[in-house]
């Protein structure tokens, strides 16, 4: 069940959803969480798509914030609300709430969003693109205990992890880091089979990729080891290659849908690695609603202290740093300081 309110308000849209839950013959509320998108007219259908899909798994308020501030002056102060609301078999297995804000009103979309939350239930703000570069300061973003961003949609990504390492706030995620959870658990498993000392590890993608970086910075990370980053054709990720004491380990997933796991002494083993759509992700990320420490220590780390970066297109490179230097910035930073302090 559709309806369409033209120059509406919050509180009316709250009575359409009253009346509309009650036409649809289900007037309890058994939604678990109100998650908040934040997109444009161009990306507003596949982001709605893959929310309501998501829904299917995690009931939910879904509100979708499309602001359309005008480029006239005088326009600007025609500040209007206009809203659809969908419950039932249009929306998944929630609500779906989509505002658009005209004119002064989209400066201010926490105003109308806050009285259409549900009650009692974590908010969880999605921005598919477009992503603010302190989520958590954002007025939509205050809002939630959950924020969700997609260094993929970034122009230039490698850039994008590095805004995304300075403002990190607990609550914080991002699609990029999800697309891994695969990978990440698949290289886990084999070294609990295979207990070696890693000596140092490739991650191979394509150029760009925050992805490979992100799992490049994973690794050097928590094995505190130099990590290689290196380029492929793609698509995403194609392979991980980890140099251990014991022997090569090898996870190489050329095609984006089957990989192959190969480890010194054991047969080769074919490993079901598709790449996921958005829905999916968005499913992951919605069944934990606490910081995620793993994904904070990883994008801290910084995608110029890997062994060896990829190109990063347009925007400036991070400068390549030799193997050891996550080791040895720390040093030279302070044997710099010291330097100026003396001729100081």
């Amino acid at each position: 069940m559709k309806i369409d309110l033209t120059e509406t308000t919050s509180s009316k849209i709250n009575q359409a959803l009253v009346s509309a839950r009650r036409a649809a013959g289900s007037p309890a509320v058994g939604m678990v969480l109100t998650l908040v998108v934040v997109t444009d007219e161009e990306n507003a259908y596949d982001a709605l798509k893959a929310a309501g899909d998501s829904s299917r798994e995690h009931p939910s308020r879904i509100i979708a914030v499309i602001k359309r501030a005008s480029r006239s002056p005088r326009s600007r102060r025609d500040a209007r609300l206009d809203a659809e609301v969908r419950v039932g078999s249009d929306s998944g297995s929630g609500e779906t709430i989509v505002l658009r804000l005209h004119g002064e009103l989209a400066n201010h979309a926490q105003s109308v969003v806050l009285p259409l939350l549900l009650p009692d239930a974590p908010v969880v703000v999605w921005w598919p693109e477009g992503a603010p570069e302190d989520p958590a300061k954002d007025p939509l973003g205050a809002l939630a205990q959950r924020r969700i961003t997609d260094a993929y949609s970034a122009e230039h990504p490698s850039a994008e992890l590095a805004v995304r390492a300075q403002s990190y706030t607990p609550g914080d995620t991002d699609l990029s880091w999800t697309r891994i959870t695969p990978w990440r658990s698949m290289l886990a498993a084999a070294l609990d089979q295979k207990p070696v000392e890693v000596v140092s590890a490739t991650v191979e993608g394509e150029s760009e990729n925050p992805s490979c970086e992100l799992l490049a910075m994973w690794l050097a990370d928590r094995l505190n080891v130099p990590v290689e980053r290196t380029q492929s054709q793609g698509p995403g990720l194609t392979a991980v290659r980890m140099q251990t004491k014991g022997g090569t380990i090898v996870l190489d997933r050329p095609d984006g849908s089957l990989a192959t796991l190969s480890m010194e002494g054991q047969p080769n083993r074919a490993v079901a690695l598709k790449r996921r759509e958005t829905a999916e992700l968005l499913a992951e990320e919605l069944r934990r609603l606490d910081p995620d420490n793993t994904y904070a220590s990883a994008v801290k780390f910084g995608v110029d202290r890997l062994a060896g970066t990829a190109e990063s297109g347009p925007a400036e490179p991070a400068k390549p740093a030799t193997a050891g230097t996550a080791a040895a910035a720390p040093a030279a930073a302070k044997k710099t300081a010291a330097k100026k302090a003396a001729s100081k």
